[in-house]
């Protein structure tokens, strides 16, 4: 069944919030207690304390992290939450290079009208190099 339109873009509004307020566990209050996130094919967090630790190492990576919410699309199994995120990796070990990414969640909604799951996408060849990072390397 597909969400409401105004109802997600109320959520997604406040999950950008979320990630602005640089507050790994607001970002995880998002995900219903057995929610998982994956990003770019990895093996997701699964439950908002391992939610919560993922959120926390881009917030770490840079300090300076924005995110911003551009485009929102409602399908009928799922909703497409495209967002662009700039920041200055200055955290630990950071390479003090400034990036700018693009890319979207795909949200499955739980029954309790929090995510269930999502599936993260963006280009992290493009990621690496704005780095500064040679492809291999850690």
């Amino acid at each position: 069944m597909k969400a409401d339109l105004g109802e997600m873009r109320e959520f997604a509004v406040r999950y950008t919030a979320a990630w602005r307020s640089r507050d790994a566990n607001s970002v995880a209050a998002f995900y219903s207690p057995d929610g998982s996130l994956a990003v770019n094919g990895d093996a997701p967090a699964v439950g908002r304390d391992a939610i919560a630790e993922l959120a926390r190492s881009f917030m770490t990576a840079f300090p300076d992290l924005h995110l911003v919410m551009d485009e929102l699309q409602v399908r009928d199994e799922c909703t497409d939450y495209h967002w662009t995120l700039t920041g200055t990796n200055t955290g630990p070990g950071g390479t003090g290079n400034r990036v700018r990414i693009s890319g979207f969640e795909r949200w499955r909604m739980g029954a309790d009208g929090l995510i269930s799951a999502s599936q993260g996408q963006f280009d992290s060849a493009d990621y690496r190099r704005q780095l500064g990072l040679h492809p291999g390397s850690v």
